[in-house]
């Protein structure tokens, strides 16, 4: 399995990028151009709860079902893909508060793609580079909503 980490510092307080995190709106914010994530159910994050979503490129859907685990109101929580474009798929957020005014994302993604002509199209997109460009936007965006 392949592992991908990500982390930024954020100049605003942790309960403001936890909540950010947890609103079911972020994940369309946090899609660069020229993706596009249609919601079709988000449930409020808690233990269990479940997004369903479809990722387009384009014209090409790329849809998810993930589950939500480890969830800690302020400290982060765990995505998994139970349905998707991946064979797998386990996104960990962790926020640490570094003072009263500045908080440490830590990003880890394990994820494995499918084989053959399945997972070509996703060994494309989440390659590292592409989730390195993915996860860069994702740290102006929660900069962007957080620091005002």
């Amino acid at each position: 399995m392949k592992t991908f980490t990500y982390s930024f510092k954020v100049n605003a307080p942790l309960q403001k990028v936890a909540e950010f995190h947890r609103d079911t709106r972020a994940l369309k914010l946090l899609s660069p151009p020229p993706m596009f994530v249609q919601l079709h159910q988000v449930e409020p994050l808690s233990e269990g709860s479940k997004a369903e979503f479809t990722m387009w490129f384009g014209p090409i859907p790329l849809h998810w079902l993930a589950v939500h685990s480890g969830v800690d109101a302020m400290h982060g929580f765990t995505d998994t893909q139970m349905r998707g474009p991946m064979q797998t798929w386990r996104h960990t957020h962790r926020f640490d508060s570094l003072d009263e005014r500045s908080t440490q994302v830590n990003e880890q993604v394990e994820y494995e793609y499918k084989s053959g002509l399945a997972g070509l199209f996703t060994r494309i997109l989440f390659n590292p580079l592409g989730l390195r460009v993915l996860f860069t936007y994702r740290a102006w965006v929660t900069r962007n909503q957080t620091e005002k």
